[in-house]
């Protein structure tokens, strides 16, 4: 067989998953899809740390959730590459019934008895969107944007626990987990890489790792 004839090599297509920056959020609900939570400063600064972080990748698509802090998170990517953003709600927060309560000590949020039907299942969870259905969604957004980026690479921001599922998912590891072990910080990078149609590799970065120390100070103010 002459070298002619061998099949080209299939192309490598990186989707980066791209956690939102910190959220302006002071009384410290649990804000899931609820409307109006924007990113604060120090999250803005993470978003344009992370534009120009990205401004040399071979970025041709850019995807965010619905949800504002998505969409502000999503656009100094893409303006550094001249390209808009595409909202797609597959991407988006998982569905959470404490949604809009607080957890903090005095609150009781999880003592009161009619909350406590929502506890008695982990592992679907019983508080909220089936960690099954949130992969599947996830995986079927990052098909669709691997195929329109295909031999180049794409940006999709979501939200931890939609990154951290669906990575789970594609590691082969249980869905149900402890999510003060996620692998998932603010502003942070999940990127998956590609050969044609294959996962080749799965890998994980900080771009704004010294920022997160403040991020924790405001969050604990």
């Amino acid at each position: 067989m002459t070298s002619a004839s061998w099949p080209a090599p299939a192309e490598r297509t990186a989707v980066h998953l791209l956690r939102h920056g910190e959220v302006e959020n002071p009384t410290g609900v649990l804000y899931g899809r609820l409307p109006d939570f924007h990113l604060s400063q120090l999250g803005q600064e993470m978003a344009e740390r992370v534009g120009k972080h990205l401004a040399d990748h071979d970025i041709t698509v850019v995807v965010a959730s619905s949800l504002e802090r998505a969409q502000e998170t999503a656009a100094p990517v893409a303006q550094a590459h001249g390209i808009s953003v595409t909202t797609d709600d597959r991407v988006i927060e998982a569905e959470n019934y404490f949604q809009g309560m607080t957890f903090g000590r005095g609150d009781g949020s999880l003592s009161r008895p009619q909350h406590w039907r929502r506890l008695v299942n982990p592992f679907r969870p019983s508080w909220g969107e089936p960690y099954v259905q949130l992969a599947q969604r996830m995986l079927a957004a990052i098909d669709d944007v691997r195929e329109s980026a295909r031999g180049h690479e794409a940006v999709i921001v979501s939200h931890q626990l939609p990154i951290w599922t669906l990575r789970c998912h594609l590691e082969g590891r249980r869905l149900w987990h402890d999510p003060r072990r996620r692998q998932c910080s603010l502003a942070s990078l999940t990127t998956l890489t590609y050969r044609g149609d294959e996962l080749e590799s799965i890998a994980y970065s900080e771009p704004v790792a010294d920022l997160l120390p403040r991020a924790r100070k405001t969050a604990g103010a």
